[in-house]
């Protein structure tokens, strides 16, 4: 059986024994906040309950390293769209000590899509266009730097309001310890 057909078998289970109940809520986060935090496989349930939350307290959006890298790209899209459609007054971005994404080095990457069968006309017309790959895939050094930039890059946006606060904050994903790296509520920092 593959995995498809083992989620598809779950989830026919999941609906049959109407185990959606416990998850029951509506759009707006009961917290009015929405976390970015990485898409680490060790943060998917720790992010939440180390810090008190369930279902349908916070929107949540992941990415590789909680990182906003565009200001026009879908990552902040999504903060902009929680805070101005969907209910959300505070802003959390969550970084993690440990970080694949920190320690990424770009050019393993670059061989693997090669090994999969990116050619090099694709990093070439790439390249061309402006996109320097390596640049684009390469992590970053300090996650404390890494949290201080994303929400410096949050909260200076043309478009977030700056009656919002954020936050930022770093997660031990081994014992779940938060750090807290910037309090958004502190206006002179």
């Amino acid at each position: 059986m593959t995995l498809l057909e083992d989620l598809l078998e779950a989830n026919e289970a999941f609906v049959k024994n109407e185990e959606f109940k416990a998850f029951k809520t509506d759009k707006t986060p009961n917290k009015k906040a929405v976390f970015l935090t990485c898409m680490d496989t060790r943060l998917s349930e720790l992010s939440i309950k180390a810090l008190g939350l369930k279902n349908g307290d916070i929107k949540q959006i992941k990415n590789a390293g909680a990182v906003v890298s565009h200001p026009y790209g879908s990552t902040m899209r999504s903060l902009l769209v929680a805070v101005y459609a969907l209910g959300v007054d505070e802003v959390y971005i969550m970084g993690h000590h440990d970080c694949g994404f920190g320690a990424l080095q770009p050019e393993p990457v670059i061989e693997e899509m090669k090994n999969r069968g990116i050619t090099d006309e694709v990093f070439e017309t790439l390249e061309y266009s402006g996109i320097e790959v390596s640049d684009w895939l390469k992590g970053f050094d300090s996650v404390e730097e890494s949290v201080r930039e994303t929400v410096d890059n949050v909260k200076n946006h043309p478009l977030m309001a700056k009656t919002v606060p954020v936050h930022g904050m770093i997660i031990d994903p081994e014992t779940g310890k938060v750090d807290l790296v910037i309090n958004g509520y502190d206006k002179a920092k």
